[in-house]
């Protein structure tokens, strides 16, 4: 865990819930696993924050226990989990994309609670989206289930593991912590639910629709209650799936740059096709026939098979081979090669970072260098043709900010430099990480200076908000024209456009922030495949 990281994790913990919880976290992550009681102490913090603080945690998955030989409950932070906080909004806007406002606002509830009954996520959808529609229009419970149903299908949201129901036959002492438990066939099943209602709208007054004020309703016991139908079966989305999703668009979109629109969609067919069948960390896609891709190719894309198996061809044929060919059965079997897309997706960055930031010269001898493996400083001048002085300051300069290394093969065993040869050659693994460490540093840079934004515009921002609420106050009493004007004239033109340039700026860091989480998962998905095939 490297400090860039544990600074990140730090910002993101305090963005979302606050000094406490941060506190909490950061120091489970300097030290590892701890017992409450340690946790407590080390941090100066009062029992009962340490406790509410490590609730939170494990509501978000933030945190996992495990209960030692001795019975004590140690707890350890889930570092690569905190930083996925990163991805909340590429998750949710994937799911618009995916399953329209419904299918977003499901995804948000779950990411937004850490974990929720189905039933009480259909209802506060329900609720959301009725807030949303034209007076007298409200939306039926059966269509947010229905579509809670499809992301269950397709693996977005998952069950959370449960305490596996026994009989109380044991009359020990209950254990020190729950043993959760989940069945993999359980792992998608829905359950049967009539969940009969319609979306309700808050109301503005205090009084409900008898009439009666808030203090004088009556106050039911939890005896009146009916019971949740699906109590105790919670559900939590599935990160790994989204991340499955956004490495086959990723080598969607490297095909069609590479080849065509129709390369492109053949490939798409074949990830759709395997998308349940195949794990997220497996290299290959499960092998699919010509015949099959060909009937499970789009609607209304009219290619013959004849024009299938000749881009099937070109592209297992191809030298980057993100398409192999398996077999000759059923017309030809296919799969896709994920591990060589990944690498070469990540090689592709490192290209583009190299060039962006030394110059095309040095992308040049960085992809000579790429391609011929090991190769000695004379032959990059000869082959890349650039003048000596200039290619012996480029390869020092990649050496220095550790895109290169140097291998030493020495002649003798003295190792004495006139009889030893060095050659020049890039390691992709340990360049992916270091910039993998430089993307953790700007996003936390990023995140700081929006902070910084934010707080030095803090007065005039809640000047704004004011302004906002009374304008919609009156606007929702039936004010005249007039008034609102005379009300919006209240911020200044300076005043307005000083929030203009603030809104432009923190737009801006935003933006960036998730086009470095963009380079941040291809180079951690890549890392992660080297690893286990290690």
């Amino acid at each position: 865990m490297t400090q860039a990281e544990i600074k990140l994790c730090s910002l993101l913990l305090q963005e979302h819930f606050g000094e406490i919880v941060e506190k909490i976290g950061v120091r489970l992550i300097r030290t590892g696993s701890q017992p409450l009681r340690v946790i407590a102490h080390d941090t100066g913090t009062s029992l009962d924050q340490v406790k509410k603080a490590l609730c939170v945690l494990a509501q978000h998955n933030l945190v996992s226990y495990q209960v030692h030989k001795r019975g004590v409950v140690e707890y350890e932070a889930q570092c690569s989990r905190v930083l996925r906080m990163l991805r909340y909004p590429r998750y949710i806007y994937t799911t618009k994309t995916l399953y329209s406002d419904t299918g977003e606002l499901i995804v948000e509830e779950l990411l937004l609670n850490g974990k929720l009954t189905m039933s009480a996520v259909v209802k506060k959808v329900a609720d959301r989206l009725t807030e949303t529609m034209e007076d007298g229009k409200t939306m039926d419970y059966a269509e947010v289930s229905n579509t809670f149903v499809r992301l269950a299908d397709t693996h977005f949201v998952q069950r959370c593991p449960s305490v596996p129901t026994t009989e109380n036959s044991d009359p020990g002492p209950p254990p020190p912590a729950p043993t959760l438990v989940i069945n993999e066939k359980d792992m998608y099943l829905v359950p049967k639910l009539s969940l009969i209602g319609k979306g309700k709208r808050r109301r503005s007054s205090d009084e409900d629709a008898a009439g009666e004020p808030k203090a004088k309703r009556p106050k039911y016991t939890t005896d009146n209650k009916e019971p949740i139908p699906d109590d105790g079966i919670y559900w939590q989305a599935n990160l790994d799936r989204f991340h499955q999703h956004f490495r086959d668009q990723a080598i969607v979109s490297a095909v069609a740059n590479r080849m065509d629109q129709t390369s492109s969609e053949i490939v798409r067919t074949m990830l759709r096709m395997s998308e349940i069948t195949t794990s997220s960390s497996a290299p290959f896609t499960q092998p699919l026939s010509s015949n099959e891709i060909f009937r499970s190719l789009p609607v209304g894309y009219n290619i013959s098979k004849q024009v299938l198996d000749q881009y099937l061809t070109l592209l297992a044929d191809d030298p980057l081979e993100f398409v192999g060919k398996s077999g000759d059965s059923g017309g030809g079997m296919y799969v896709i090669n994920l591990h060589k897309a990944l690498a070469s997706l990540a090689t592709a960055t490192l290209e583009s970072v190299v060039q962006e930031r030394f110059g095309s010269r040095c992308a040049r001898i960085f992809r000579l260098v790429l391609e011929k493996k090991h190769i000695e400083q004379k032959q990059v001048e000869d082959f890349a043709m650039i003048p000596a002085k200039e290619a012996k300051d480029m390869l020092y300069k990649m050496l220095s900010e550790n895109f290169m290394s140097l291998q030493e093969i020495p002649k003798t065993p003295d190792h004495a430099p006139s009889r030893t040869f060095y050659l020049y050659t890039v390691n992709i693994l340990s360049a992916a990480r270091m910039l993998l460490h430089r993307c953790y540093k700007s996003i936390a840079n990023l995140i700081e200076r929006r902070q910084f934004e934010t707080k030095e515009n803090k007065r005039l921002l809640e000047k704004s908000q004011r302004v906002e609420a009374i304008i919609a106050s009156m606007q929702a009493t039936g004010a005249e024209e007039a008034q609102l004007q005379e009300i919006e004239e209240m911020i200044t033109a300076p005043e307005r456009q000083q929030l203009e340039t603030l809104k432009r700026n923190v737009n801006k860091l935003d933006a960036s922030e998730i086009q470095v989480d963009e380079t941040i998962f291809l180079l951690e998905s890549y890392i992660e495949c080297t690893m286990k095939r290690q």
